[in-house]
């Protein structure tokens, strides 16, 4: 019996995953709202793929459950492709079909596809639909996997390293699609390495790290994984700046002042830097980069 939340879309919790001796996945849950996009973020061989297949039915978990819009992937795969789009990372086309052919044909498997919005995304990202799949670039054959996808009327897109090989303006023209389709109220798991991307489009965030999902959240609850920068102009040297609590790497150069500060430490630290005659003063909150690398920054992942 199916006990999936309506409001999730994708319901994975304890997920294990062994190819032979080696276990890829290790308890991994990870949690997909309806109508969000979701940036499941690691380096290669963290287990993101290996996820996304699983969550297809391409691969047959070896423990934990899932749930996919509200269906059993393994056992109701056909009915959970009629309603998801998939993009893979490394895009394999039949080599003697046109573009616009093997378009067309992803698209029946679908079970159709909106002919208007086919026709937009091949202006949108420049591809000429006639020229045969072997002449294309890895960034063109990326290209016809976003079109198939984006032209379907999915409630899901399952979208892996869906950039690779396109180049800035093609990327942007992406990122105004995934808008688009969060706008339209239909869900999207975005799994990338590239976290300028994931940080762009982003409403929630799962980092995985080594098979299991070590945080998930907005970027709001994840930035308390690593310290906001403080830079200050000041007339004279704080007082008393080293015995505050959460402040760290304080330094003063000429009348410039920084440091690194905790949610905790941010308060007393202004009262410190408005005593001592601050003129202006920049807050930088951790990029979704920053948040990354705490967790690859040591063998444990700690920040």
């Amino acid at each position: 019996m199916n006990t999936a939340s309506p409001d999730l879309v994708i319901d994975v919790r304890g997920l294990v995953k062994n190819f032979g001796r080696t276990q890829v996945l290790k308890g991994l849950d990870l949690q997909v709202n309806r109508g969000e996009v979701h940036a499941f973020l690691g380096p290669n061989g963290a287990g993101k793929t290996t996820t996304l297949r699983l969550l297809l039915g391409l691969l047959r978990s070896d423990g934990g459950s899932m749930s996919v819009l509200g269906l059993d992937p393994w056992s109701q795969a056909a009915d959970v492709h009629r309603r998801l789009a998939y993009v893979p990372g490394d895009v394999a086309l039949w080599p003697g079909l046109s573009g616009g052919e093997v378009i067309d044909l992803l698209g029946r498997l679908h079970g159709g596809i909106d002919q208007a919005r086919r026709t937009e995304l091949l202006e949108r990202f420049d591809l000429d639909p006639t020229k045969k799949a072997r002449t294309y670039s890895k960034g063109n054959r990326q290209k016809v996997a976003l079109v198939a996808a984006l032209a379907t009327d999915a409630e899901l897109y399952l979208l892996d390293e869906p950039t690779a090989g396109l180049d800035p303006l093609m990327e942007a023209q992406f990122k105004e699609c995934v808008v688009q389709l969060r706008d339209a109220g239909r869900s999207v798991l975005l799994s990338s390495h590239i976290l300028s991307e994931a940080e762009v489009l982003s409403d929630r965030v799962s980092i995985i790290r080594d098979g299991a999902v070590v945080e998930t959240g907005t970027l709001d609850q994840l930035r308390h994984l690593t310290r906001t920068t403080v830079s200050a102009t000041v007339a004279r040297s704080p007082e008393g700046v080293e015995a505050l609590t959460g402040v760290y790497a304080a330094t003063l150069t000429g009348d410039r002042f920084t440091a690194q500060v905790d949610a905790d430490g941010v308060a007393p630290l202004l009262a410190a830097l408005s005593s001592a005659g601050a003129t202006s003063l920049v807050s930088h909150p951790p990029t979704l980069e920053e948040l990354f690398l705490s967790h690859y920054s040591e063998p444990g992942g700690a920040p």
